[in-house]
């Protein structure tokens, strides 16, 4: 059982995740997975296991958070469910190979991989790199080679794709609120599969730490989803009326603050 100050850690980054979730369709894990890789560490889980108890505990908080973000995004109108249903098969494949291919990768290239990502995200959100909207969304096999990749990363990564599936719909020509809207329910897939894909290859290990499913640790998916799921609804709110540019800004540079401390703790 973790101490009152790591409940007090899972509640706090909590409200930050569903806050993000809402806000800037990235997906709340891009914070909860490196909080949670820090958090375990403190706790002493066993190292073999703690990136994909990580990708898996925040994967199950993104199965709430997207609930309470897409409800709020779909009372605006900006959610395309027509993009959801299209892209959502193709989405279940990719999240159960990527959550069985995380299965299989060591701890360190796991947070390698990580520390990757975050990096791109980061530039891309300082740069503000967007990709010029030339196309419409692509057929029946094209989406669903789409939510196979996204689904693939997304579980490796512990996120719930809003960084692929924004730009992606962006370049689609779809408006940029009813990206982030759309975004945020398509997370919930990618969780959900995800979540199921953590589980079933977590079983049977026998020096996961207790009150553990498979990969996804207890404690912090209660703790997290305490207050994620209160504050993703404010989040999507304030998608609404804030600049959501400089916003991104200056999240990139915690970003990069927090992926150049995983680095430097690989060494």
């Amino acid at each position: 059982m973790p101490s009152v100050s790591f409940w007090l850690a899972y509640l706090a980054f909590g409200c930050a995740a569903g806050i993000i979730a809402g806000l800037l369709g990235v997906g709340g894990g891009i914070v909860v997975v490196p909080a949670l890789y820090f958090l375990f560490t403190a706790q002493g889980l066993p190292h073999a296991h703690i990136m994909q108890m990580a990708l898996g505990t925040s994967l199950a908080t993104i199965v709430f958070t997207s609930v309470a973000s897409f409800r709020a995004h779909d009372k605006r109108g900006a959610v395309r469910w027509d993009i959801f249903k299209s892209i959502t098969p193709g989405i279940l494949i990719g999240s159960l190979l990527g959550a069985w291919v995380a299965a299989q990768l060591s701890t360190k290239f796991l947070k390698g991989f990580f520390v990757a990502f975050l990096y791109y995200v980061s530039i891309q959100m300082i740069l503000n790199i967007k990709p010029k909207p030339t196309r419409s969304i692509p057929g029946t096999a094209g989406m669903f080679a789409t939510g196979g990749g996204v689904g693939l990363i997304s579980n490796m990564v512990g996120i719930g794709g809003g960084t692929i599936t924004v730009p992606f719909m962006t370049w689609c020509n779809i408006p940029i609120h009813v990206a982030v809207g759309t975004a945020s329910a398509i997370g919930f897939p990618i969780a959900a599969a995800g979540v199921i894909g953590y589980i079933a290859n977590g079983l049977g290990k026998a020096d996961l730490p207790g009150m553990s499913i498979g990969y996804i640790y207890l404690p912090a998916l209660i703790g997290i989803v305490a207050t994620s799921m209160l504050t993703a609804k404010y989040g999507a709110k304030l998608a609404h009326a804030l600049p959501v540019g400089t916003l991104k800004r200056v999240f990139a540079l915690f970003l990069l603050a927090m992926a150049t401390r995983m680095l430097w703790s690989m060494f």
